[in-house]
């Protein structure tokens, strides 16, 4: 390990699983842990010079990610296995560093993703189950999956999903592009339920609405076709609850680019 001029290294680019439960979201806050936060301490205490660490995806308290994309700029001179296996070494357990490469310096992983997919699990359980509550939604009602994923299928394409977003969302552009959304069972577990949603980009608890809609149809406390009727109307009220946080899960993203020298390697 060395050290040199910034300008001549580039950024670390690091794929990271967490448990969210412990967090107050992955965004820096001035109050409250955050993903972000532990990131950071992690990464300044193998390189005090490290001042921010850069995500793809703000996801909220509770919410958990396999794929969450961050980058920061370093001026020691670690190789990506240094970073994987030195960071892990200051992390939580709620917290892995799944991998690392370089990247130009600077990079925003929010600036480069061409899409994300994420998944919620619904538990269809009356009792508790100490081992997959934590990280899915329980559900005691039955659920019509088929009228489920006939309310799914209308949200595909390009749409304003100006009424799958919370009021915290101030963003005058709210067309969005969704790619496939799935509902299927667990093949191991008969009781769980994945609801898959990929797209181009999203709006502030678009999944969580999307997921809580489709949720809200199945059981019958909401009329088929809620989601063609929001659509059109851009009314919130059209649609069924927000689900909860702790079912949703940043499974991937898709960048248009890839790190160099990515440690462990592919395959591997």
């Amino acid at each position: 390990m060395s050290q040199r001029g910034a300008s001549e290294l580039g950024a670390i680019l690091l794929t990271v699983a967490y448990d969210g439960a412990p967090y107050c979201g992955f965004a820096m806050q001035e109050s409250g842990t955050t993903v972000a936060g532990t990131l950071l301490e992690a990464a300044r205490a193998m390189d005090p010079s490290v001042s921010a660490v850069r995500g793809v995806s703000r996801t909220d308290a509770g919410v958990h990610a396999r794929g969450q994309l961050v980058a920061f700029d370093p001026s020691r001179e670690i190789p990506p296995r240094g970073w994987t296996l030195g960071l892990s070494s200051h992390l939580p357990a709620s917290i892995a560093i799944r991998s690392a490469g370089v990247v130009e310096r600077g990079f925003d992983p929010r600036r480069h993703a061409l899409g994300k997919r994420y998944r919620y699990d619904l538990l269809l359980d009356r009792c508790r189950d100490p081992f997959v509550d934590r990280t899915a939604w329980r559900i005691g009602d039955p659920l019509d999956l088929d009228l489920a994923r006939a309310e799914a299928a209308s949200l595909l394409g390009t749409h304003d999903f100006r009424a799958f977003r919370s009021s915290a969302d101030e963003r005058t552009n709210t067309q969005r592009t969704l790619t496939s959304v799935t509902v299927e069972r667990d093949g191991a577990d008969g009781r769980l339920v994945r609801v898959e949603v990929q797209g181009t980009a999203f709006l502030h608890n678009m999944v969580r609405i999307i997921v809580g809609t489709l949720v809200d149809v199945a059981r019958g406390r909401l009329g088929a076709g809620a989601c063609e009727r929001a659509l059109a109307s851009g009314l919130r009220a059209d649609l069924g609850v927000t689900a909860p946080p702790h079912g949703l899960c940043l499974m991937s993203v898709r960048l248009d680019t890839e790190p160099s020298l990515p440690w462990p390697p592919a395959g591997a």
